[in-house]
């Protein structure tokens, strides 16, 4: 049991959600190696902790990821989890001898192959549910679906459909890069929840232009994910060499999240820790999702999420103009 359990926050499905969730992406070998030893342990210490929402996709180390989950999980009662559909993953014996060139340091056994069919994305819920060990998906995402909003705004979205109905999936929508075809989504279709990443954090506040507004007023939940956006935001003191958005930080960015850090630290308070806080104070935002490879990285951002952080610091970041207030932007 969690020594503090977690506030939760509800989707209109009934789906709760604890406000901080781990993102699994680096139990798939995400640029280096992880074990299986620490992806278990750092399970482990989430539940501990007081976290019951999990996310993979299979695009995560063409499946290792959501393979590793479901076996430190192992059918927990009482917990979420989430993953992704659109791509596709095929046998290729072709690149076995090969390592895969997306970011993963696993073997190329299998492909990506991008596929928002109906047929598509019932293989791919399917092929998620055997990895994950489970029967059902709490929530299934459209993964990326930048190049392919026709085929994913209609075969997409009617497949997750059809599957929501039947029950094998809880509640459906689209994880992405971008705010404005989020936005799209919820108003178009009948998606339960979206993920925004890297576009509601302390530097890039783009969802609070139009997705956080038409979210909140169609009862659509918000993950907010990638809120160190890229690293940039990940240490008290910033690194002028960390990345931001995947590539190194131009030095005005830079200059930002260095003023962002004196303010932070004037209130008692560390930059990461109003990282992961800030997309929590709009309405329509549910849980804030953060990558974690070992235990000591879940123990350290539960105490981040768990900070104290006074409303004057909101206030002044608000009124400089660094950091608009999302509470008010309702």
């Amino acid at each position: 049991m969690s020594r503090v359990p977690l506030a939760t926050r509800p989707l209109r499905t009934g789906h709760q959600l604890t406000e901080l969730g781990l993102g699994a992406a680096q139990f798939g070998n995400l640029f280096t190696e992880t074990t299986d030893q620490q992806a278990a342990g750092a399970v482990t210490v989430a539940l501990d902790e007081g976290i019951r929402y999990f996310d993979t996709a299979p695009h995560y180390g063409l499946g290792l990821s959501e393979h590793r989950l479901g076996q430190a999980l192992g059918g927990t009662d009482g917990v979420l989890v989430s993953s992704k559909v659109g791509r596709l993953l095929v046998a290729s014996p072709e690149t076995a001898d090969q390592l895969d060139d997306d970011g993963f340091v696993v073997p190329a056994t299998t492909k990506r192959v991008w596929d928002f069919s109906r047929d598509g994305i019932l293989r791919s819920v399917e092929q998620s549910l055997a990895r994950l060990g489970t029967d059902r998906l709490d929530i299934a995402y459209l993964h990326d679906p930048d190049d392919h909003w026709e085929s994913a705004s209609s075969t997409g979205i009617a497949a997750l459909v059809e599957l929501r109905e039947q029950g094998v999936v809880g509640a459906i929508g689209a994880g992405m890069n971008q705010a404005a075809m989020l936005a799209e989504f919820v108003r178009r279709t009948d998606v339960d929840v979206v993920m925004v990443a890297g576009r509601l954090t302390l530097l890039d506040h783009s969802a609070l232009d139009e997705l956080l507004p038409i979210a909140h007023e169609r009862g659509v939940g918000v993950v907010a994910a990638a809120v160190y956006n890229s690293g940039l935001l990940s240490t008290a003191t910033v690194d002028s060499t960390a990345y931001y958005d995947y590539g190194q930080a131009p030095q005005a960015v830079v200059d930002r999240a260095s003023r962002l850090a004196e303010i932070c630290d004037r209130y008692g308070v560390s930059l990461p820790a109003a990282a992961i806080q800030y997309p929590l104070r709009h309405p329509a935002v549910v849980s804030v999702v953060t990558g974690m490879r070992t235990a000591e990285h879940v123990r350290s951002t539960a105490n981040r999420y768990r900070q104290d952080i006074p409303d004057t610091l909101w206030d002044e970041l608000h009124s400089t103009g660094l950091a608009p207030d999302p509470a008010r932007n309702l």
